[in-house]
C-alpha cells in the first residue's frame, strides 16, 4: 500500500483546526462551473452541505467566500479567490516533495500494483467537457487528473515553463496566422498536440433570438449588451479576430470590457437578463436555454511533452479519451464532437516569435 502526505490548512486561535478539505474543492468547482448547485454536483457534494460549508467558513473568516446572484450563478469573492490561490500555489510547491515522501507500507494496493494512481497536472482554458473527463479518468483508468482553468495563452505559459504536465488550447483549424501565437509557446522538436474535442463556438442570444442576431455586426448595430471573456482567453482572441474580419472597432461593441471567466458565466449573464450578447459554446446556450448562432468550429487541443507519452498517466488519459464513457458523454453535448478524441497531431512549424503570457 503507497502512503501518500497531503496538504492540511488549520484556522483559528488559540487553538487551530483543520479546515474541511472540500472547501478548496468546491472553491475550483465554483470557478469550472459559474454555479453553486452545478458545483455542489460535480464533488459529489449535496447543495445542502455545500451551502452550509460556506456559510461555516465565511463565519470563520469574517468575510464572504462566493458571491451568489439570482440568474447569474456563483463567483468567487477577492477573499475566497485568495484562499483558492494560496492553496493552488501551496500544492504546487509541495508537490514535488509528496512525491518524494511517499511511502509503500504493507499490503500490496487494491490493484496489486503497489503504484499509486497516476496523476496530471493540467493548466486549461475553461470548457465544459473537461468536467467530463475528469469524472470519466478515474472511473475507466485509475488515473488523476488536477486541473486548473485559465486563458489558453496562461495555459501554454505554465506549460512551457515545467509547470504543468498538460495545457489545454483550442484554435480554429485551418487558419495558421490565429493559431500561430498559441502554437509559438510549443517546440515541435519536443512538444506534441492531444486532440480532446471539436465544438462550436457563437454567439449565444436570448431564447429564440427576438433581435435576430446573426453576426457582431448585428450585436454593435442593435447597440446590444455584450459580455466579453477575460483577456488572454483563446474565446477573447477569438472575438477579436472575429471583429476584426467584419471591419468592426472594439469600442464600438458595447461591454467589449466587461469580462466573465467561463462559458457557463457568459450564458448565465444573459440568461439573467444583464446582457443581449456573448460568445461562447453551444453547450452552454443549451444549459441555460438560450439561443445560439454558430460562428466556428475549433479544435481544443492539450499540449504534452514527447517524453512523456509513454508514461502511465498519458497512457492513462489517451485511452479515457479514447473509451466508450468519455466520447459518449461529449458526445451528447450540443456542438460537441469527440470522434477524434486521444489521437496525436504533431506540433506545426511555423515563425517563431516571442510568445508572452
Amino acid at each position: 500500500m503507497r502512503l501518500i502526505p497531503s496538504l492540511t490548512w488549520l484556522a483559528g486561535a488559540p487553538r487551530p483546526a483543520p479546515l474541511d478539505p472540500r472547501l478548496f474543492a468546491l472553491l475550483a468547482s465554483i470557478v469550472a462551473h459559474g454555479s453553486l448547485r452545478a458545483a455542489a454536483d460535480a464533488v459529489a457534494m449535496p447543495y445542502r452541505s455545500a451551502w452550509g460549508l460556506l456559510q461555516d467558513m465565511e463565519r470563520m473568516f469574517g468575510t464572504p467566500l462566493v458571491q451568489l446572484q439570482r440568474g447569474r450563478g456563483a463567483t468567487l469573492t477577492a477573499g475566497g479567490a485568495a484562499l483558492l490561490r494560496a492553496d493552488e500555489a501551496a500544492k504546487r510547491r509541495l508537490s514535488r516533495e509528496f512525491s518524494e515522501l511517499a511511502l509503500d507500507v504493507g499490503v500490496p494496493d487494491a490493484t496489486g500494483s503497489g503504484a499509486a494512481a497516476p496523476l496530471l497536472r493540467l493548466a486549461a482554458s475553461h470548457d465544459p467537457a473537461l468536467a467530463g473527463l475528469q469524472d470519466a479518468l478515474p472511473a475507466a483508468t485509475g488515473a488523476r487528473l488536477d486541473i486548473e482553468f485559465c486563458g489558453s495563452r496562461e495555459a501554454l505559459a505554465r506549460f512551457r515553463a515545467g509547470d504543468v504536465d498538460l495545457a489545454g488550447f483550442h484554435v480554429v483549424p485551418g487558419d495558421a496566422e490565429a493559431a500561430q501565437p498559441f502554437l509559438a509557446y510549443l517546440r515541435p522538436t519536443r512538444d506534441r498536440l492531444l486532440r480532446f474535442v471539436d465544438r462550436q463556438q457563437g454567439l449565444i442570444v436570448a431564447r429564440g433570438n427576438p433581435r435576430r442576431v446573426a453576426s457582431l455586426t448585428d450585436v454593435v448595430g442593435g447597440k446590444l449588451r455584450f459580455v466579453n471573456r477575460q483577456p488572454g482567453s483563446g474565446t477573447r482572441a477569438l472575438i477579436d479576430a472575429q471583429l476584426a474580419r467584419e471591419g468592426l472597432a472594439a469600442t464600438n461593441l458595447r461591454g467589449y470590457t466587461s469580462a466573465e471567466f467561463t462559458h457557463g458565466a457568459v450564458a448565465a449573464t444573459i440568461a439573467s437578463g444583464h446582457a443581449d450578447a456573448g460568445f461562447g459554446v453551444a453547450a452552454a446556450a443549451a444549459e441555460y436555454d438560450l439561443g445560439f448562432v454558430p460562428v466556428v468550429r475549433e479544435r481544443y487541443y492539450f499540449a504534452v511533452r514527447e517524453v512523456m507519452l509513454r508514461s502511465a498517466a498519458i497512457i492513462a488519459l489517451r485511452s479515457s479519451l479514447a473509451g466508450p464513457v468519455f466520447r459518449d458523454l461529449v458526445n451528447r453535448m450540443p456542438g460537441y464532437d469527440a470522434t477524434h478524441a486521444g489521437r496525436l497531431e504533431r506540433v506545426a512549424r511555423g515563425r517563431r516569435r516571442n510568445a508572452k503570457p
